[in-house]
């Protein structure tokens, strides 16, 4: 068995192991009761944004450069003033709304979660993962389309009823008042959640976090999940060494190219591993600050154009940009959502990690963060699909959502 965090260790830097916090497996406790949720932000939160966009002070850069610093200044300023004098808010948050979303208390946290239920009644639960930066928000262009694929030129028995939960400590969910509420407790919360909803089998689906999350979720709880689809496969090298030698060469220099780029990429992860905190003042603080910090993943994460100052454009609109970002500001959640680095990386799992029994399927973006050899995956996962995309990042959901809808629909449809 593989430890959780010197897993993490391969894709990100060094984690430390200190103590762990009890807790019991996904029961539900306390009040079980569920509400519905609709987002609504004061008149007053939305002016005082404006505001301190208007007053941002943001710094200079030096001539002939591009992104290599950080968010390039350029970009940065066009996203601002978009941000304060076109974005729509109240747009964004009416097609949010769209969307049933509920809240519920499990382990001590507010959950919020999108519920979005099938018009058949034989489709497939499946709950849908995010990570850091992302949110829910990330999969509202793929949600109707999972839930009633007949309406947009798919067939009806690939249906699903969607679950879409905010992480504990991200977006409109409850922010975590203890130590401690690391990934192996979030699988247990969401395991939960999907007990309190009445689905004792379903599938699973998530990429960043949500990948980690969900892989714990399918080994601790395998009578549950029916299959595991992740966007973002995580494996160390296997022990044997006769199957470290059968890798494929092209995906080494794969794995290989990604690690060198990735090497300049992982400076806010020691930040927020270490020192949450301090970072999350001023990025609660300046909507200016925040957007440069989460600008910055979504350019160096996707399958862009990485030397044009306008890449970004090619993939994602200003407007999904913008929302995520704006979901992080208006929910004061940006400091809670960097802790799930430093709770990671100090609190390691209760239960090891081991072979991940059920049937699982990987989504291979090229342009990933980490990319694992499949002979890597197989020796820890039961691999029945493996999908190398043509092209595609990070944020799969928002920048090829046709290339992953399809392999979703493809692999559960084997499931069923």
């Amino acid at each position: 068995m593989l430890k959780f965090n010197s897993l993490i260790s391969c894709v990100f830097s060094v984690f430390l192991t200190l103590g762990f916090t009890d807790f019991a497996q996904a029961q539900p406790t306390g009040n079980e009761t569920i509400t519905p949720f609709e987002i609504h932000i004061p008149d007053a939160d939305i002016q005082d944004l404006k505001e301190r966009l208007s007053r941002a002070r943001l710094p200079a850069q030096i001539p002939g450069t591009g992104w290599e610093y950080g968010t390039n200044a350029e970009y940065l300023k066009e996203l601002v003033d978009y941000w304060r004098t076109e974005f729509d808010w109240r747009a964004q948050e009416r097609e949010l709304n769209r969307f049933a979303q509920f809240k519920t208390n499990i382990d001590g946290v507010p959950i919020h979660f999108i519920h979005q239920r099938s018009s058949n009644p034989d489709a497939m639960p499946l709950m849908i993962t995010h990570g850091w930066p992302g949110s829910f928000a990330e999969f509202r262009h793929i949600i109707d389309r999972l839930t009633e694929p007949q309406r947009y030129g798919g067939r009806a028995e690939d249906a699903f009823h969607v679950v879409v939960p905010s992480l504990p400590g991200f977006g409109f969910s409850g922010e975590p008042q203890e130590r401690g509420y690391n990934p192996e407790r979030m699988a247990h919360t969401l395991a939960a959640l999907m007990q309190r909803l009445g689905y004792m089998h379903y599938g699973l689906q998530g990429g960043d976090w949500g990948g980690i999350i969900n892989r714990i979720h399918a080994f601790q709880y395998p009578e549950r999940v029916i299959g595991l689809h992740s966007n973002f496969v995580l494996a160390n090298p296997p022990e044997d060494q006769a199957i470290r030698d059968a890798v494929p060469q092209e995906e080494l220099a794969a794995r290989t190219a990604r690690q060198a780029y990735m090497a300049d990429e992982v400076g806010y992860q020691q930040i927020q591993g270490t020192k949450p905190q301090s970072v999350g003042v001023a990025l609660n603080d300046s909507p200016a600050g925040l957007a440069a910090w989460i600008a910055e993943k979504f350019h160096g994460w996707s399958d862009i154009d990485l030397q044009s100052v306008n890449g970004l454009d090619a993939k994602f609109s200003k407007d999904d940009i913008l929302t995520d970002i704006s979901i992080y500001w208006f929910s004061g959640t940006i400091t809670s959502s960097a802790r799930i680095y430093y709770e990671n990386r100090n609190f390691p799992l209760r239960e090891p990690l081991g072979y991940v029994s059920v049937p699982t399927a990987g989504a291979i973006f090229p342009k990933e963060i980490y990319i694992t050899p499949r002979l890597w995956a197989e020796s820890q996962y039961n691999i029945v699909r493996w999908t190398p995309m043509p092209q595609g990042g990070h944020f799969a959901a928002m920048e090829e959502p046709d290339l992953l809808l399809e392999d979703v629909r493809a692999f559960f449809r084997t499931l069923r």
